[in-house]
């Protein structure tokens, strides 16, 4: 069995169970893949693709449809899901105060946590107006720009803040680290974070932490929609709304 050493992290990891899981991976953005698109993701070779598929497939975690020759994710998947334990999952726990504060200002709203050097949105509830701001549950995005990156770089400490920068491939070459710094230390301080237009034409959003009662920082909560309705004056106006339903979020989480 082919084992390699992880460099940066020192852990122990088999090769192919590794490339299992990226092929899993794939199926993250898109519900049906042929081989070949999952060899093109996957940086890895047919035979080997074709034989891990064979393998998921046996175990259950993949199905093939015949008709199509794509894959997608099997059944078996679907019974591990059943057995997470979500009594203290934020994107359970949070949806039904996401979806109160969603009713109150008309506005998608969503919930970010960071995952490496990238944001993961794990739970969004969309406004209900014609013109809205789309969020898909599972979308990644980089930490270099975005009021929820902001937020969730803002309360790390500031040796992970220049760490975090210097191993992002997508950071903005032309910003200063040290003028980063800086604007994370007075997001910090105020306690939220605005963006418009920095990661998407058109759209923009406000941002605050969510802490549990202990004081962990949990995740970013966000309301984001078109320039057309938040400007800088009525983002501001969303702010105490936030940080109350935020507070509120926090007190769900238990902590031993």
């Amino acid at each position: 069995m082919e084992v390699s050493i992880l460099s940066d992290d020192k852990k122990l990891t088999v090769r192919a169970a590794e490339r299992a899981m990226d092929i899993l991976l794939c199926f993250v953005t898109e519900q049906k893949l042929g081989m070949m698109e999952i060899a093109t993701r996957t940086g890895l070779n047919k035979s080997t693709v074709f034989r891990l598929l064979a393998t998921l497939e046996k175990k259950g975690f993949i199905k093939r449809d015949p008709a199509t020759e794509k894959y997608q994710l099997g059944f078996r998947i679907w019974e591990l899901a059943a057995n997470i334990d979500h009594s203290n999952d934020p994107a359970v726990l949070f949806l039904p105060e996401m979806e109160r504060l969603r009713d109150e200002i008309d506005e998608t709203i969503s919930l970010y946590i960071r995952d490496g050097n990238e944001r993961v949105r794990i739970q969004a509830v969309e406004s209900m107006q014609a013109i809205r701001r789309v969020a898909p549950i599972g979308a990644r995005m980089p930490l270099s720009v975005g009021a929820s990156s902001k937020i969730l770089m803002a309360y790390l400490n500031e040796e992970e803040i220049i760490q975090q920068v210097l191993n992002d491939a997508a950071w903005i070459q032309d910003m200063k680290l040290e003028t980063y710094v800086e604007q994370l230390k007075q997001i910090k301080a105020r306690g939220y974070a605005i963006s418009i237009e920095e990661r998407e034409e058109g759209t923009a959003a406000v941002s605050v932490p969510v802490f549990s009662r202990r004081g962990r920082f949990v995740a970013a909560l966000a309301v984001s929609g078109p320039v057309t309705r938040m400007n800088k004056i009525q983002m501001l106006q969303f702010v105490p709304i936030l940080i109350q339903s935020a507070s509120q979020m926090g007190r769900m989480i238990v902590e031993e």
